[in-house]
């Protein structure tokens, strides 16, 4: 995909979705907080820009290609991953304990329960 390898794609990706997020504030009932979420989407894009010959910069914009920098961005996927997961999880169970249903916990924690068999079972048979 050209257009993900693209310097300007995660930039302009980020001032996209602070605008969907000043949209969906703004309908809300909350545009000044719109605009912060705005602000703080195109400062993060400004400095993906602009973030000059950085290593880390470099990394976050998919710039490096070589096998270092795939490999810290799987590891730093996973981690992430596994740090929303346990927060669903966590959270499902806080609110079981509260008397309620789990919900929308128990859908998220199944979609990611239902992707990473699907990923399984996919790099299984490719591999």
């Amino acid at each position: 995909m050209q257009i993900a390898k693209s310097k300007w794609f995660l930039p302009l990706f980020s001032v996209a979705l602070g605008m969907v997020m000043f949209v969906a504030q703004w309908i809300g009932g909350n545009p000044l907080s719109g605009l912060g979420s705005l602000a703080i989407m195109t400062a993060f894009g400004a400095l993906l820009l602009l973030g000059g010959r950085s290593e880390t910069i470099r990394g976050l914009r998919g710039d490096g290609s070589d096998e270092r920098f795939r490999q810290m961005d799987i590891h730093a996927t996973a981690i992430a991953g596994l740090t929303v997961i346990t927060a669903i999880i966590v959270a499902f169970v806080v609110e079981l304990a509260r008397g309620h249903s789990g919900s929308p916990y128990a859908e998220l924690g199944a979609i990611a329960g239902l992707a990473y068999l699907v990923a399984i079972i996919v790099f299984r048979l490719r591999g």
